[in-house]
């Protein structure tokens, strides 16, 4: 059993497959119901009246003779009297004479057996098979006709396109390209990008305005009604969708016809007495939705012609099946006959070897043989007609000329391969159908969409509520994966810093001039463009630009021409494929006169020696190079001036002997390598204003001596490699505030240490020391930060109360049984300065533990895993315990 929503199912697909049928298929079809009413009364004829009727004529074995007679075994019966005509005639004198004619002797069996025998043996096949061969022919002809709509790889894409083609025409957005287009051409306007660029519309501060929208399946329309509120210009309906899925209704070309506006008003530059009702959310949505889908089934549908073969080769059978049906149906028309003479070899049972018999329904068997050979000829030319119209006509291209004659879609691409074939179908039934699909092809018409949705969702209030504030105090604007810039962005005159992330069509037009704070840019794969007004505005306001991209074949042109940028950030694969001679892939840096900030994130091969053209302005230079190896660094020595220096992760496995001609340079980052050995230090000595220099994070195993040339070293970081002693000389630098050595393999800290008086900050942590010597707390009088966590301390040495300016001590992950009571006078650890288990803590005396633990604080200090817990089932340790097992777990 069917239900009836798959019935209304199929009904709805049969009616929406019309759209696809010429009027020659609809023809077609007809011809082919009417042989098949044909084939069906011809069978209904015989099976119930089909017969024939035999006589004998063997004249040799009339019954004169009494022996022939006698022999045939018939016995000569008396016949009844013959009946009266129907018409009125003179009776005859004796009515009870004896009938004339030639007797025959036969009996009402011996007729019925012959008739059945003369019907087999004397009758044409033909005549007895017409009807049948006839139906199964027109059954072969249906399926044929339809069987591109159901052959499994045309069927899919046939089903969706329909689908398409119904949306577009339901869509409100596809009235309001059109009427949009049909404006444009009675105001003699262009559509391109610079008529797109809308002001926002007045409708969201307006009164909602009521739309009614009707049932497609009903009426047939489904879109909004373009209301104005100005009572001079004229409310122009939108023409109406029709709707796919009826099976009755039809495009009328009154229905699409262009809407009639004044030429001197403008559809585009819409002013405060002009409003114009906006696309609902939903409606949007859908539209950009169809947008996508049609880009998709376009594209492939574009790669194949597999709908185009199938139809081809299905009429090409067509049109040989006819030429077969005629070709063994028209000899055997004249088998078809009234007599027939008939030889049973039943002489033994009836006495004659020959009958003469009659069909009776031949006369009606000619005539329905000749009105379906004419059905069928008929069919013929029809497929001779759909065969020259499929190879004269270039049905695999499709092109929208007609549309850009009229002016509107001037921007619509051609179509090819199968979605080409599908439109020039559906130009059969209807050529407004590729009109309606045009919208969705049109970029244009996609342009216009974003822009209003962007108009609608993005203004300027949102724009305002999502500005932060970056950690310089600046106001902040951040925009990931729109698919345009907001119009409404550009009245932000108090941004500073603009962040634009994985933006489609990033388009900077000469409205940013209205930013009149913009100071700082942001493009994180974002292909961006700039208008020839944008570009003079930045030139002379953009201070800092930072690019991430794939390839630096994404890198805008107009980057090297802000002639007032002073930081430039690249992010992305800079190195060329080809080898060092082709490792910079950017251009000319030479109108970038201002420019005193460059980071490249990158893999570069070589150090570019086109820096040499900003090396009057640049100070700072960062390379960042991913783990890839820097082989040539020969360019560093074109840009002398530089203050910083950042070469991490560039595989670096010695220091470079090009950080020689640097005379000026102040700090140098070196994080990130491989270096091994410092033995280049010596070379360095006359770097006199070196006083940074950070080599963390690589591979280090000893420092030597030479560390002690650089004397005006402030700050010093060698955390994070295999060093197991410190030399003496690293003491003889008595400038030096930041002494950062955590992460190494250090057993003992050298009672030299004392000699660094202007020591601010030591880091310790994560080494072996066991102790630390006195003469830290008793020298080292400027000590603001010390850090030995995770070490092995057992008692901390005393005077630790002489640090008075000491602010955070971390003592975390230690062997420390107890605290030193001196930490009461250390004013500065108050809060949260002191970093310690908090069983430790629970040991000093109470006034010490109030000082340390202000209430300012909800705690006073980090809890760690040593820590005692609250809960009541937890046991009780007392201090030494504590410690105990703190020492244990530290030494294993």
């Amino acid at each position: 059993m069917f239900s009836l929503s798959e019935l209304a199912s199929l009904s709805e697909r049969q009616g929406s497959s019309k759209l696809l049928k010429p009027w020659w298929e609809v023809f077609m079809e007809y011809l082919v119901v009417l042989m098949l009413m044909v084939s069906v009364l011809s069978g209904t004829l015989l099976l119930s009246r089909d017969r024939v009727v035999c006589l004998p004529l063997d004249l040799a074995t009339t019954p004169t003779n009494q022996s022939t007679s006698s022999s045939s075994g018939a016995v000569p019966q008396p016949h009844p009297p013959k009946r009266p005509p129907t018409k009125p005639s003179p009776l005859p004198a004796n009515p009870w004479s004896p009938a004339r004619g030639r007797r025959t002797h036969l009996d009402y069996q011996q007729y019925v057996y012959i008739s059945q025998v003369c019907y087999h043996e004397a009758l044409p096949w033909y005549s007895r098979f017409f009807p049948y061969v006839a139906l199964l022919q027109s059954l072969v002809l249906l399926a044929s006709g339809c069987f591109w709509f159901h052959f499994p790889l045309t069927s899919a894409r046939i089903e969706h396109f329909l689908a398409i083609l119904a949306k577009c025409c339901e869509s409100p957005w596809t009235s309001r390209a059109l009427s949009h287009a049909a404006r444009q051409e009675e105001g003699g306007e262009e559509t391109g990008p610079q008529d797109l660029q809308m002001p926002p519309p007045t409708l969201l501060s307006s009164p909602s305005i009521p739309r009614n929208r009707q049932s497609s399946l009903d009426s047939g329309t489904d879109s909004p009604l373009l209301v104005r509120s100005d009572s001079t210009s004229t409310a122009t309906p939108p023409s109406p969708c029709p709707s796919t899925l009826s099976r009755t209704s039809s495009l009328s070309s009154v229905s699409l016809s262009r809407a009639r506006v004044p030429a001197s008003k403008s559809p585009v530059v819409l002013d405060g007495s002009r409003r114009v009702a906006s696309l609902d959310r939903s409606d949007g949505e859908q539209a950009r939705a169809l947008f996508e889908r049609v880009r998709r089934f376009r594209s492939h549908c574009e790669n194949s012609e597999v709908i185009y073969k199938v139809y081809l080769a299905q009429t090409v059978f067509k049109l040989l099946l006819v030429v077969l049906i005629v070709g063994y149906t028209t000899p055997l028309m004249g088998s078809i006959s009234f007599t027939h003479t008939c030889l049973p070899q039943a002489h033994a049972l009836t006495g004659y070897s020959a009958f003469e018999c009659t069909h009776a329904l031949a006369s009606v068997l000619h005539k329905l043989l000749r009105a379906y050979i004419s059905l069928v000829g008929l069919f013929g030319l029809l497929s001779l007609y759909t065969l020259s119209w499929i190879l004269h006509s270039s049905l695999r291209q499709y092109s929208f000329n007609k549309l850009r004659e009229l002016g509107s879609m001037r921007d619509v691409p051609d179509l090819c391969n199968d979605l080409a074939f599908l439109l020039h179908m559906a130009d059969q039934y209807d050529p407004l159908l590729a009109q309606r699909l045009s919208v969705f092809l049109s970029p244009v018409s996609e342009t216009r969409l974003l822009e209003e949705s962007l108009e609608r969702r993005w203004g300027a209030e949102r724009l305002r509520s999502m500005t932060t504030v970056d950690p310089e105090g600046r106001p902040l604007l951040q925009l990931v994966a729109l698919p345009r810039l907001p119009p409404a962005l550009f009245t932000l005159s108090q941004l500073v810093v603009l962040k634009l992330e994985l933006i489609t069509d990033a388009k900077l037009p000469a409205q940013v001039a209205n930013m009149t704070s913009l100071r700082e840019l942001h493009l994180y794969h974002c292909t961006a463009a700039m208008q020839p007004g944008a570009l003079v505005v930045l030139q002379e306001r953009l201070e800092a630009l930072h690019l991430t991209f794939t390839q630096a074949a994404e890198i805008p042109s107009w980057v090297y021409s802000l002639r007032g940028l002073q930081q430039l950030h690249l992010s992305g694969r800079l190195g060329c494929e080809g080898g060092v001679g082709r490792g910079w892939a950017l251009g000319n840096l030479r109108q970038l006169r201002h420019l005193r900030v460059l980071v490249l994130r990158g893999m570069l091969q070589r150090v570019p020696g086109e820096l040499g053209e900003v090396a009057g302005s640049l100070v700072r230079l960062e390379i960042h190079n991913e783990g890839s190896r820097l082989l040539v660094l020969t360019g560093l020595r074109r840009v002398a001036g530089l203050t910083e220096l950042q070469l991490q992760d560039c595989h670096l496995e010695r220091l470079p002997s090009a950080l020689l001609a640097l005379t000026s340079l102040r700090t140098l980052d070196l994080q990130h390598n491989s270096l091994r050995t410092l033995e280049e230090l010596l070379g360095l000595a006359h770097l006199r204003r070196l006083s940074c220099l950070r080599l963390a994070h690589n591979r280090i195993l000893a420092l030597p001596a030479s560390v002690g040339v650089l004397r005006a070293l402030e700050f010093l970081d060698l955390g994070y490699n295999q060093l197991q002693s410190l030399p003496p000389a690293l003491f003889n630098l008595h400038h030096l505030r930041r002494l950062l050595l955590a992460g190494n393999l250090l057993d003992k800290l050298p009672a030299e240490v004392g000699a660094l008086t202007f020591l601010a900050e030591l880091d310790l942590s994560g080494n072996r020391l066991e102790s630390l010597p006195p003469e830290l707390f008793s020298r080292c009088l400027e000590l603001r930060n010390l850090n030995v966590s995770h070490n092995s301390l057992g008692s901390l040495p005393p005077g630790l109360s002489n640090l008075s300016q000491l602010s955070r001590l971390d003592l975390r992950s230690n062997s420390l049984e107890e605290l030193p009571m001196e930490l009461g006078f250390c004013s500065g650890l108050h809060g949260e300065g002191l970093l310690v288990e908090d069983w430790l803590l629970h040991a000093l005396p109470r006034h010490v533990k109030e000082f340390l633990t202000q209430p300012g604080s909800p705690t006073g200090k980090s809890l760690e895993s040593h820590s005692r817990p609250d809960s009541d089932s937890f046991p009780y340790f007392s201090a030494t315990q504590w410690s105990f097992s703190s020492a244990l777990e530290s030494r294993i």
